[in-house]
């Protein structure tokens, strides 16, 4: 197989470790030793990477590569992200689970259906995945990818179904705005708060 057509990321290449060549890897398979499973990973540019030996390392794994002898060949290849195609991953996952490849392209309908937008990629800071999708000519509006904000995903017909309100969306009318702030107004803390003693 050649570079993936349809590339799901799978690792990220880290510094090297030690000196005959290891790496360290940071995984985003669910069992981080599962990587060696998926045959060759590719890096963008089409290199192939074959795993020879695997084992865990406190929060990644340590990677050594077929072809990859030395520090001096592996630190050449710290932050190169590796990928799979779409084609090799199972589709046995659980009902509400989803390849952030599978999201990316989908139309953004509202709760009438009406099409509002198109899911451009899917990310995760650590508080969960967001949607990134656009509305209407505005790029980069992000949606939190949970049950409330999202509850339709459907793969099949090639859309996902947005609740404008939890997605934020939409304004909500008790919210104060900035022209009704008082700053004259505002509660105080104790006398003592922040203050010098």
């Amino acid at each position: 197989m050649n570079k993936p057509q349809n590339p799901v990321q799978m690792a990220v290449i880290g510094a090297a470790h030690g000196i005959k060549g290891e790496l360290r890897v940071k995984t985003f398979t669910g069992e981080p030793l599962a990587l060696a499973d998926y045959g060759p990973l590719y890096a963008k540019d089409g290199r192939a990477f074959q795993i020879v030996d695997i084992r865990p390392a406190n929060t990644v794994v340590v990677v050594r590569f077929k072809g990859i002898s030395d520090r001096n060949a592996a630190e050449a290849l710290a932050g190169t992200e590796l990928f799979v195609d779409r084609s090799v991953l199972p589709d046995d996952g659980e009902e509400d689970e989803f390849y952030h490849a599978d999201l990316i392209g989908l139309e953004v309908r509202d709760d009438t259906g009406a099409a509002i937008g198109k899911v451009v990629a899917v990310h995760n800071f650590g508080g969960g995945d967001i949607l990134d999708v656009t509305l209407g000519g505005r790029k980069g509006v992000l949606i939190p990818f949970t049950q409330a904000a999202v509850p339709q995903v459907s793969l099949a017909e090639g859309f996902v179904r947005v609740d404008p309100a939890a997605a934020g969306l939409i304004d909500d009318e008790e919210a104060p705005r900035e022209e009704d702030f008082d700053p004259k107004g505002r509660p105080r803390g104790p006398r003592d708060a922040g203050g010098n003693r």
